[in-house]
């Protein structure tokens, strides 16, 4: 019955470690068609997501079943109860994806309003962050999570700058008000994504010291 548990937990383990993989494919996915104004490769992003639906269900079924059958104590609960956790971060990574996919389909093929940088680099931030999290859990690195959390605060800054800039070329010429509307929420997106990582980094700390925050 022991061989089987460890088993059944190094199992539900890798399959944080795939899903946040997934997570991370489809938040490059949805920039790379956000950059390209590849419209086909946004619908894939929203058919994507729901495969990332499917696999969190199944994950915390898989993880609530670990509990009720087991009931494991002291750190391995910690370490089931923060995968829960993990699992909806990492699904609600896939539904923003899909948001940013959505607004992709709406710009269609128009000309941006302004050339887009800080976006990616936003982007590029938050998935970083995403697969640093998940290298935390592994090695179960407290002082690397600590890092990755404080890194948030970098992507607050650009989703100001970006903020602030759109407002000023809106400010100039109200006709593009859609399309700041839409890069907004995007930025917006973005940064949610970065608090969903950090949330993964207070979940390693959690299951490696038992405190719910750094």
């Amino acid at each position: 019955m022991r061989q089987n548990y460890t088993e059944q937990l190094m199992d539900l383990n890798q399959d944080i470690l795939n899903l946040g993989a997934m997570a991370e494919k489809i938040l490059d996915m949805s920039i790379k068609a956000l950059l390209e104004k590849d419209e086909a490769l946004a619908q894939e992003v929203i058919s994507f997501e729901n495969e990332i639906d499917k696999v969190e269900l199944e994950l915390e079924a898989k993880a609530i079943r670990l509990i009720a059958l087991q009931q494991p104590m002291a750190k391995d609960l910690r370490r089931i109860i923060g995968i829960i956790k993990m699992i909806n971060d990492l699904e609600r990574v896939g539904d923003l994806s899909e948001n940013i996919a959505e607004i992709v389909i709406k710009i269609g093929k128009d000309k941006f309003v302004k050339p887009l940088v800080d976006i990616p680099k936003m982007a590029e931030i938050t998935k970083k962050m995403i697969r640093l999290s998940l290298d935390c859990y592994v090695k179960e690195d407290v002082a690397l999570a600590k890092e990755v959390f404080d890194m948030d605060d970098v992507v607050d800054d650009l989703y100001k700058e970006i903020y602030t800039e759109l407002l000023n070329l809106f400010s100039k010429d109200v006709s593009i008000m859609d399309q700041v509307v839409d890069l907004l929420f995007i930025g917006r997106y973005l940064e949610r994504v970065a608090d969903h990582a950090t949330n993964i980094c207070e979940h390693v700390n959690y299951i490696v010291t038992g405190e719910q925050s750094f």
